[in-house]
């Protein structure tokens, strides 16, 4: 990636000429991506393994921070160009550690795929006594990104994708009581929480980063219902990927609400991460291989980003209340 004239991006649809339907591997086409180093949690499960497999067999060297290294090594088995290291996104010093082997690599980074979470769990704390959810999704990844920022800034051009979910009109952060200290707990509130977090922090990034060339992409990758993503929901929580008689999925839940197969859900991700269509622009919250369009906080739409996710003010109040609960000055 060329370093590009910096401009601010408005949150309206481009009409990419891709749309729900498009999979991973028609973002990618043809690019090669040898030479490019790109680090993505989440990336041994779900939709992240699909993203890893796109860009391994692009050309791209892909880190893999993982939980569990053998489970990693397993999943990711026979793809080229794999690199996988010990980390924990609700140990600091996990994060730490892993950051300074990849520094002292002095190898630049980039892309940067924040794409690890956790989904409506029950309550759980980390070692600080931070809610789970908000602890994994969006402070790990906040400290990960901010450890991570001097290879990021190196590579002279460079892309930082955190994937957020359509859930964050549940709820916007709460900053009088963000780990439910003082209110009951709802593990759908605490999951949208998370998100709006993540959608806030690419708003944040991007904002202070651009000036180096660095630009941040939030996304709703879809229901994609094929993940463990859903490991801690009741069967009848689960949405099924219908699928037909000859066993090609079926993409549509009653109400309308389209469910994604793992090469549909990763599109976004990968379209994020490296699409000349968004070259100079950051910023801004994105699903169906698209930039999304912003709604009203009343809106119906099953589709979109609410106000909340996406304003600056709010962001700006985010990364202070991360710095603050992970102990970690972002120095850009």
């Amino acid at each position: 990636m060329k370093k590009e004239q910096i401009k601010d991006t408005v949150q309206v649809p481009i009409h990419s000429g891709f749309g729900p339907l498009t999979t991973s591997q028609q973002v990618m086409g043809n690019r090669s991506l040898k030479g490019k180093t790109i680090i993505q949690t989440g990336g041994y499960s779900g939709i992240g393994r699909e993203v890893t497999r796109v860009f391994a067999q692009s050309g791209a060297t892909v880190i893999i921070p993982a939980h569990s290294v053998e489970k990693a090594k397993t999943a990711l088995q026979g793809l080229p160009n794999i690199e996988i290291y010990e980390m924990d996104l609700i140990h600091p010093d996990s994060i730490d550690t892993f950051s300074k082997r990849f520094l002292a690599s002095g190898r630049p980074l980039h892309i940067l795929i924040n794409g690890a979470g956790i989904m409506a769990t029950p309550l759980r704390r980390d070692a600080r006594g931070y809610e789970l959810q908000f602890a994994t999704n969006h402070l790990g990844h906040f400290q990960l990104t901010a450890r991570l920022w001097p290879a990021l800034k190196a590579a002279k051009s460079a892309r930082v994708v955190v994937l957020s979910s359509f859930s964050h009109h549940m709820a916007a952060v709460n900053f009088e009581d963000p780990n439910f200290e003082h209110r009951e707990y709802e593990k759908w509130n605490a999951y949208a929480q998370s998100k709006s977090a993540n959608a806030l922090f690419a708003v944040g990034l991007d904002k202070k980063a651009r000036k180096y060339n660095v630009r941040a992409f939030a996304l709703h990758p879809g229901i994609v219902p094929e993940t463990d993503l859903g490991r801690d929901l009741k069967k009848e929580e689960l949405p099924v990927l219908p699928r037909d008689e000859k066993g090609e999925p079926i993409r549509q839940r009653p109400g309308g609400i389209p469910l994604k197969t793992v090469e549909e859900g990763a599109s976004t991700t990968v379209w994020c991460a490296v699409s000349e269509q968004l070259n100079g622009m950051g910023g801004v919250y994105c699903q169906d291989v698209d930039i999304a369009e912003a709604v009203q906080a009343d809106s119906k739409s099953f589709s979109g980003v609410w106000p909340w996710a996406i304003d600056p003010f709010t962001a700006e109040k985010l990364w202070g209340l991360s710095e603050q609960l992970t102990g970690v000055k972002f120095l850009i």
